[in-house]
């Protein structure tokens, strides 16, 4: 399974929010940490924002941050709730789909059952758990560092608890 670039990007947005959370961050300060345009990020953002994982202040002293403790967010939803737009395969697709074989084709079924088995890994991360203690992490996306961090080689990440 491959993930979308746009559920990638939400997740830095999502990491970055919360590894800065005593304040509101601007979306240029996530596009140059996180290596993104702001034109797409203005879209994530704002998806984001619609599914209830961060609150937008618009204006001068404007921003975003997040809407629930990083403990709250569940990995798998998030997944579920930005892939799920994606057909995983042609046969998936309301449009477009030409394959002969939807109506009995088994691999379909299998399909369906190997995309559950990966969110439901990821049911049990919390954005909380991707941060907690990642030393690494905070220092790239903090708002001090991210001058820096592109400029140094990035540690290895600390592994997922």
């Amino acid at each position: 399974m491959r993930i979308t670039k746009r559920t990638n990007i939400a997740m830095r947005v999502l990491m970055f929010c919360a590894a800065n959370p005593d304040r509101l961050v601007t979306k240029a300060e996530i596009a140059q940490c996180c290596n993104a345009s702001e034109n797409h990020l203005a879209q994530i953002i704002n998806q984001l924002a619609q599914l209830g994982y961060l609150y937008t202040q618009r204006g001068r002293n404007g921003g975003l941050q997040l809407a629930h403790a990083p403990g709250q967010i569940v990995i798998g939803e998030v997944f579920r709730k930005l892939e799920s737009p994606v057909p995983l395969a042609e046969c998936f697709a309301d449009i477009d789909n030409t394959c002969p074989l939807t109506a009995c084709c088994r691999l379909r079924q299998a399909l369906v059952r190997a995309a559950e088995a990966f969110y439901e890994t990821l049911d049990p991360v919390t954005l909380d758990g991707l941060i907690c203690d990642n030393i690494a992490l905070f220092d790239i996306l903090t708002a001090q560092s991210c001058g820096r961090a592109r400029q140094r080689p990035l540690a290895s990440p600390a592994p997922v608890k």
